[in-house]
């Protein structure tokens, strides 16, 4: 079973830009999308074509802003979109899609913005999120994917003294990353690869993604009890189409 996040950075954009045809290439059993930014009405006056996937979509309530959506090739056991909490809910920021052996949690976490001046809403963010996943993963393991927002580690940016007290790289935020691994979760890139030197996200400024200058932001992570089923983890680094780089993993129940 092959799952794949991306952070599309814009639906409408990133299906102008080939999105079809890399579903037809890389045959996702399910696509976790992020930042659709499009909301329902004008989505199906676009009447998008995505072929042999169910589509489900959590759209934020301001128009073209955040946003989540997940195609799956099965139809899942349940799909849930949001966390209950109106002020993350209305952004669209996370959706639950039930499988028979776990949950596939699509998230787009917050971005703490110049200056950290969304920190305090990113935090509280991660302590609902946190709590929700644990309540979760007592019925089935969970896999979370999507844009973290965040480099856990030195290793996951080209330039970490630089940025040490920037967004997506602050202490406070750091240390939310961990937080997640410390309960039970496992970064499934970092587990097959400890010390491999890869991004996932590039500034649009400066040629960055040609110099690569990124940082690892996008992630799968899987309960630990269900790491023995999931066989790879990836970047598609050379996949176009938006600043994200899509990410994936393998599992294998046979």
């Amino acid at each position: 079973m092959k799952l794949i996040s991306w952070n599309v950075n814009g639906l409408r954009a990133v299906v102008a830009k080939g999105f079809v045809d890399f579903l037809k290439k890389y045959q996702p059993d399910v696509v976790a999308i992020q930042e659709i930014k499009i909301a329902d009405e004008a989505r199906l006056k676009i009447k998008f074509d995505f072929a042999d996937y169910y589509e489900y979509w959590h759209p934020a309530q301001r128009p073209g802003y955040s946003g989540t959506a997940v195609l799956s090739k099965t139809e899942p056991l349940s799909v849930k979109n949001g966390l209950g909490c109106k002020k993350f809910d209305d952004e669209g920021r996370v959706q639950t899609v039930e499988y028979p052996q776990f949950y596939l949690v699509n998230t787009y976490f917050p971005n703490a913005r110049e200056g950290l001046s969304r920190l305090d809403f990113k935090t509280e963010f991660n302590q609902k999120l946190l709590a929700y996943l644990k309540r979760l993963d007592k019925k089935k393991p969970v896999i979370i994917c999507g844009d973290f927002n965040v480099a856990p580690q030195e290793i996951d940016l080209k330039n970490p003294t630089a940025n040490r007290h920037n967004a997506g790289f602050s202490d406070e935020e750091r240390a939310w990353a961990q937080k997640y691994l410390q309960a039970g979760w496992v970064d499934t890139f970092r587990h097959f690869y400890p010390t491999k030197i890869q991004y996932s996200w590039w500034s649009y400024r400066f040629q960055a993604r040609r110099k690569n200058i990124g940082w690892r932001i996008d992630m799968f992570l899987a309960s630990s009890r269900i790491m023995k089923h999931i066989t790879q983890a990836y970047i598609l680094d050379q996949v176009q189409g938006s600043d994200h780089a899509p990410v994936g993993i393998e599992v294998n129940f046979k």
